[in-house]
Formats: structure tokens, C-alpha cells, sequence
């Protein structure tokens, strides 16, 4: 797995941040969490943390652990990532991590209901626009599946011709 750098991590922190206030609540921190699939209560969370608010420092720190936990524990997870490790420029493996962000059941594609779950979650989707998920993933879905490929992802986030 490819780590975020700081830079990635003071924007995450700073969006989570809502109040502006410099600490990241537990409860701003499990948003987060349950976004990407990770659910705690909110006691399980202050426990793990061991405080209700955590300065950048401590977030960092707290991305750390749960790197190192992720890396020992997911061997599944990381079978997308293994499938690119040995290409995987820093570019690749940002790709790779937003990808298995958004195939949330692993299965190594991003289907209709998984993106618009992810920008659901992320407030990015509004039901009053009349968008369609599933025109935004045929309009790069070059195999026909009904379904983005981390290739076909990566052609879109990188805007290459298909």
C-alpha cells in the first residue's frame, strides 16, 4: 500500500476539521472512517484514540497505526494493489488507494451503485441534478461490463483518451 503524504493528510485533516478549531473530533474523525467502509461507535473510537479530539500531530499518528494495522491485515484489500506494485509510480498508487475507496466490496470494479454510494457519502451527489451513474461510468467502461476496471478509472481520473 502506498501511504498518503503529509500534504494529502493536512487536506484530509483540514476538510474534516468542519469548526475550524485545529483538533479533529471523534466524531468528525468517524465520518471519515465510515466513508471508506470502517465502523466504530463512538466509544470504541474515543478508546482507540484514547481522547475525544486529536491535533494534526496526533491525526498523523493515527493514520500511521491504522496503516500499519491495514498492512498486516489485508491481504485481500491489497490484491489490487499488488496487481500494480511493481509499476506503481506515486501517481498509480494514490489511484490505486481512490479506486479501493470507491469499490467498496472489493471486487475490483467500481459498479453504478458503489459510485453513487461513494459520492453519496462524500456530498457529491445531488438526486435534483437527474444524473445518471450509469451514464458517467459507460462513458468509460471501454469493455462493455457495466462496470469501471481500475484501467478504465485510471483513464478517467488521468482524462486520457479512451
Amino acid at each position: 500500500m502506498c501511504p498518503l503524504n503529509t500534504n494529502d493528510l493536512h487536506r484530509i485533516f483540514r476538510e474534516l476539521d468542519k469548526n475550524g478549531d485545529g483538533l479533529l473530533s471523534t466524531v468528525e474523525l468517524n465520518w471519515l472512517l465510515e466513508s471508506i467502509g470502517v465502523h466504530f461507535s463512538p466509544e470504541e473510537l474515543e478508546s482507540s484514540v484514547g481522547k475525544p479530539c486529536l491535533n494534526f500531530d496526533e491525526f498523523l499518528l493515527f493514520y500511521e497505526s491504522i496503516t500499519r494495522q491495514s498492512d498486516d491485515h489485508a491481504s485481500n484489500e491489497a490484491a489490487l494493489a499488488d496487481d500494480h506494485r511493481e509499476s506503481c509510480s506515486r501517481e498509480d498508487c494514490d489511484l490505486v488507494e481512490a479506486f479501493k475507496v470507491f469499490d467498496s466490496n472489493g471486487d475490483g470494479l467500481i459498479s453504478c451503485e458503489e459510485l453513487q454510494s461513494m459520492l453519496s457519502k462524500l456530498g457529491l451527489w445531488d438526486e435534483r441534478t437527474g444524473k445518471d451513474c450509469r451514464s458517467m461510468i459507460c462513458r468509460y467502461d471501454t469493455n462493455s461490463d457495466g462496470a469501471v476496471d481500475f484501467e478504465e478509472f485510471k483513464k478517467m481520473m488521468l482524462h486520457t483518451s479512451l
